[in-house]
């Protein structure tokens, strides 16, 4: 079955034409907008820019920024324990799953936090997404 996008009367026709085609036991699927590609620019920018400034001292990878930011919009984080026993690691907090509105909310959660904290913004100018 193909991916179709309901942008329109025509696609979601199209929809209810496959969907009335479909073989039994096929499995359907309806998902919000994935993030997009200017979306993820501008979030790591973003987290380039609060990991610049140290907010509260802390001395975060934008990685570890963009897990916090996440954990507070209350996407789960699960830990492993490292293979080398050298400690856990997150997993399971990978903002490519986050639809486009999801990702509306965590770029003003991270905007809120770094007004907050004094953060400089340059991720405009290093995105190309303007603000």
């Amino acid at each position: 079955m193909p991916k179709i996008y309901l942008v329109g009367k025509s696609q979601r026709a199209y929809a209810a034409e496959a969907l009335a085609g479909a073989p039994d036991r096929a499995v359907v699927s309806i998902t919000a907008e994935k993030r997009t590609t200017p979306q993820n620019a501008k979030m790591w920018a973003m987290l380039q820019d609060v990991a610049r400034a140290s907010p509260e001292g802390r001395n975060w990878t934008s990685d570890t920024w963009k897990a916090a930011f996440m954990q507070s919009l209350g996407h789960q984080c699960q830990f492993a324990d490292g293979l080398d026993g050298s400690g856990p690691f997150p997993v399971g907090f990978r903002s490519s799953n986050l639809s486009v509105q999801q990702m509306r909310d965590l770029i003003e959660v991270i905007y809120e936090y770094g007004a907050r904290h004094g953060v400089e913004w340059r991720e405009a100018e290093r995105s190309g997404v303007m603000a």
